[in-house]
């Protein structure tokens, strides 16, 4: 069974927050989904032949050819924040203090 620490050690790593409810919502659903898991487990499979693939497996080629609709200068109209001709975007891993 999954506990309530698990469910809050993995959302920190995630850099997720949950308000209290939510977090036991997680709980019962994780909880049902590794029982689920368990019961695919018991499946007897002999005979069956491996899944590779789940779509179709013939590729078909074409020319990889760049096609330029818009200018850099066109483009970064469109972006909230540039600096030094570049796309300036939030900052989503923190650093650590002793870093």
């Amino acid at each position: 069974m999954i506990s309530k620490d698990e469910i809050l050690h993995v959302a920190e790593l995630a850099n997720l927050k949950f308000k209290e409810d939510e977090v036991d919502s997680f709980v019962d659903q994780l909880g049902r989904i590794v029982e689920m898991e368990g019961n695919l487990s018991s499946v007897d499979t002999t005979g069956v032949e491996p899944t590779y693939n789940m779509g179709d497996t013939s590729t078909v080629f074409r020319a990889d050819e760049g096609i330029h609709t818009q200018t850099r200068e066109q483009m970064l109209e469109n972006v909230p924040e540039v600096e030094d001709n570049l796309i300036k975007v939030p900052t989503i891993v923190a650093k650590e203090e002793d870093e």
